[in-house]
């Protein structure tokens, strides 16, 4: 079994040596020696959601937090392409269920999208708590699924920061799909870039409007369908994530 994985925040390990010590303190030292009961000898790996990632073993644990004999400091570089989800606003937790399910098949950026049809409206100091949740739940699932790196989940676009993010991709070199149900394009069918992003955008419970469809692909996205069946919004985007990051190698 792989070893536990605590977080910290970006930078904290930054001084890091192998042969050094660690103190795992605040709530996480405290969820480590304390809820886990984590002892002597057994091994802990720390990351910083930033892609360095701590490999050791306990030495202490107390009330001040956890020690921790570092055997090893790992560097893991950002993937290349970055994969980034484009999430509609879903009502329920439907697009924090595809947030956390991202999460774990290894996306590398979200974004929220305010699409037209759209039941959830994110304004003001609800947009505000609305983002800190879909933080809150790829910080969790980076721990779960034993990630080095967290995604970084950006503020949410409308229609029209979607169209321009979309275009300023694929000027970029990298590529935008929107799955939809009547595209003909399979997704295995679409090239891969070797660097910059893959945008994948998910649409709603009521789906993409014509409107929507036409001006992102107007913007140079690509229209694709992931098979005969239609998924849910909440499954849609972890599906499509796993297949492209299956062809690029990651779970080689």
């Amino acid at each position: 079994m792989s070893a536990p994985v605590f977080v910290v925040e970006p930078g904290r390990l930054a001084d890091v040596r192998p042969g050094g010590e660690y103190l795992l303190d605040g709530t996480e030292g405290r969820h480590a020696g304390v809820v886990q009961r984590r002892g002597p000898g057994e091994r802990v790996d720390v990351v910083d959601c930033a892609g360095v990632r701590l490999v050791g073993r306990v030495r202490t644990a107390g009330p001040e937090g956890v020690r921790v004999d570092v055997e090893d400091v790992v560097v893991e570089p950002e993937p290349v392409p970055r994969l980034v989800l484009v999430q509609a606003l879903a009502k329920g937790d439907r697009d924090e269920m595809a947030v956390e399910a991202a999460t774990e098949v290894g996306v590398d950026g979200v974004v929220p999208w305010q699409a037209e049809r759209s039941v959830v409206i994110w304004r003001g100091e609800r947009a505000q708590k609305s983002r800190a949740r879909w933080v809150g739940t790829a910080r969790a699932a980076t721990k779960q699924s034993r990630r080095a790196r967290m995604p970084v989940v950006e503020e949410a676009l409308d229609h029209r920061g979607l169209v321009a993010r979309v275009a300023s991709t694929v000027a970029a070199g990298g590529t935008a799909v929107v799955l939809h149900e009547s595209a003909t394009t399979p997704l295995h069918g679409v090239p891969t870039p070797a660097g910059g992003e893959v945008l994948v955008v998910v649409g709603p419970e009521g789906g993409i409007s014509d409107r929507e469809l036409e001006a992102l692909t107007g913007a140079g996205a690509v229209a694709c369908r992931l098979g005969p069946h239609v998924l849910r919004t909440s499954t849609a985007g972890p599906v499509a994530l796993a297949m492209l990051a299956d062809r690029l190698g990651r779970w080689g």
